[in-house]
């Protein structure tokens, strides 16, 4: 592992920081790097929750490193199984990240917030794609914003590189939380606290049924849930976990999640 990437492993939290530069841009490597820690998140039981932030206090990341560009990287280059940034195209990652903000998220970096499932942002932090205004194109924003906000707004920020302060981030529901910068970590964590406190299973169900069925209508996504093929749902609906649930309600006592 570089120096590049700080890794904190406290299961079930797992806390990745970017430690780039002046700026937190991320090349092909380090791209590819954070998928390697992704997919092994995935994978690895002892962890329910990852949290992705940023070193310092000015950027959570740049995005794309365009000096890298500038020497010759290409737009089209090996950023790793899990895409641009670790783990937004990363198959079957049923498991939630959380982003903590901790300064501007900008270009690519604003597309991996994007992807988070859950995201905390420091009072001090802006969104931002300058990519169309610099010759790029904000390809995974393009994909991201118009599912998320409304035509108008969505054309705005990715045609014109508008900056988002984070309470404005949070009025348009792009953010979770805002807090002072200080804290952004700890609030992540505690967020973090409140999702281990779901069933595993459950969790991972509610994550495959919203990726799958996006861009379905609600008679389809019921079709989808009855015809088998989400896993996790099936998993989730026969295990003990689905029975130690009521049993605790019932006890008046924590549940005693098993994962199976």
């Amino acid at each position: 592992m570089s120096e590049e990437l700080l890794i904190e492993r406290t299961p079930p939290v797992l806390t990745v920081t970017i430690n780039r530069g002046k700026a937190n841009a991320i090349d092909a490597a380090l791209s590819r790097e954070l998928g390697s820690v992704f997919a092994d998140f995935r994978d690895d039981p002892a962890f329910r929750v990852a949290i992705l932030t940023g070193a310092g206090d000015r950027f959570f990341s740049a995005g794309w490193d365009l000096k890298s560009a500038a020497e010759g990287e290409d737009y089209e280059s090996d950023f790793g199984e899990g895409g641009f940034g670790g783990f937004a195209e990363l198959e079957n990652l049923f498991k939630p990240v959380i982003c903590a903000v901790n300064g501007s998220a900008v270009g690519g970096g604003f597309e991996m917030v994007l992807a988070a499932h859950l995201v905390v942002a420091a009072e001090h932090a802006e969104f931002f794609l300058p990519e169309a205004v610099r010759g790029i194109v904000p390809d995974a924003g393009s994909l991201h914003l118009p599912r998320l906000l409304s035509r108008t707004q969505a054309m705005e920020l990715l045609l014109t590189g508008r900056r988002l302060t984070a309470p404005q981030a949070l009025a348009w529901g792009l953010v979770n939380q805002v807090v002072p910068g200080p804290e952004v970590v700890d609030a992540a964590r505690s967020l973090a606290e409140q999702v281990v406190a779901a069933a595993p299973l459950a969790v991972a169900a509610v994550l495959e049924i919203v990726e799958k069925s996006a861009g379905m209508t609600v008679r389809d996504g019921y079709a989808l849930l009855r015809s088998g093929a989400i896993k996790n749902y099936e998993d989730a609906l026969v295990s003990d976990d689905a029975r130690e649930g009521p049993t605790a309600f019932v006890e008046n006592r924590l549940p005693r999640w098993q994962g199976r």
